[in-house]
C-alpha cells in the first residue's frame, strides 16, 4: 500500500455545504473517492491510498488535471484505490463533485 499527498490551490469556495459524497467502491480495478467541505485555507488537500505503487507521476497528472478543470478551495478528497485506471479516476472524481452538488439542490 501506498499513500500519496497533494495540495492545490483553489478558487471556488465549499466551505458553505455541510455535507459530504461518498461515490464509488474499493474492488479491483475500481476506488471509492469522499469529497468533503473542510476549511483548508484557501486550499484542496487529496490524499490517496492505494494498493498500485510506483504511480505516483501518473496520480500527480490525473489530480493536476481535474485540479485546473475544478478549482475547489477548502474542500479534503480520499481516494482508496484498487489499481483503477487514470480514466475511472477522473470519472470517479466528477462523479463525487457532481454527487456533492446534488445535495446542494435537495
Amino acid at each position: 500500500m501506498e499513500t500519496l499527498h497533494y495540495r492545490f490551490p483553489g478558487q471556488h469556495d465549499l466551505t458553505e455545504r455541510d455535507h459530504l459524497a461518498l461515490v464509488g467502491v474499493v474492488a479491483s480495478g475500481n476506488l471509492e473517492v469522499l469529497i468533503e467541505p473542510t476549511p483548508l485555507d484557501g486550499a484542496m488537500e487529496i490524499e490517496v491510498i492505494t494498493s498500485a505503487t510506483g504511480f505516483d507521476t501518473i496520480w500527480q497528472a490525473v489530480l493536476a488535471d481535474f485540479a485546473a478543470r475544478h478549482p475547489l478551495r477548502n474542500v479534503r478528497l480520499s481516494i482508496n484505490d484498487a489499481g483503477a485506471t487514470p480514466a475511472v479516476v477522473s470519472l470517479r472524481l466528477q462523479q463525487a463533485l457532481e454527487t456533492l452538488q446534488e445535495g446542494d439542490a435537495a
